[in-house]
């Protein structure tokens, strides 16, 4: 089994973090990491986007309540999250498209052994 596709959708807020920073960073296939925000004001499932520690923006409300769930729990090795496109020349909140995938699981080597 291979890692399977979950969600895919534009990072939420782009323009108003530091994404401009590591803009020419971010081409595809670039992987991302996600954190949960439990205490925005604005959002209980708040999911952050960062790059190499920059924050971009956030998974788009409504995309982000089960995944922010599985992150509040732990399971910070469940989800890969990579660029999927850049669009330059589309509108701030337009121009990084991402893909996120639910991993697949490593199999317990300790267990086999017995």
């Amino acid at each position: 089994m291979v890692d399977r596709h979950y969600a895919t959708f534009h990072i939420a807020g782009f323009t108003y973090w530091d994404g401009v920073d590591v803009f020419d960073d971010l081409k595809i296939g670039k992987e991302l990491f996600l954190e949960a925000e439990p205490n925005n004001s604005f959002d209980q499932y708040a999911v952050k986007i960062l790059y190499k520690g920059t924050m971009l923006g956030y998974i788009p409300k409504g995309e982000n309540v089960e995944i922010s769930k599985f992150l509040q729990l732990g399971y910070t090795n469940l989800f890969s999250v990579k660029v999927s496109r850049v669009n330059p020349e589309s509108n701030s909140e337009r121009q990084i498209f991402v893909t996120i995938k639910i991993n697949k699981k490593v199999e317990n080597t300790y267990n086999s052994i017995q």
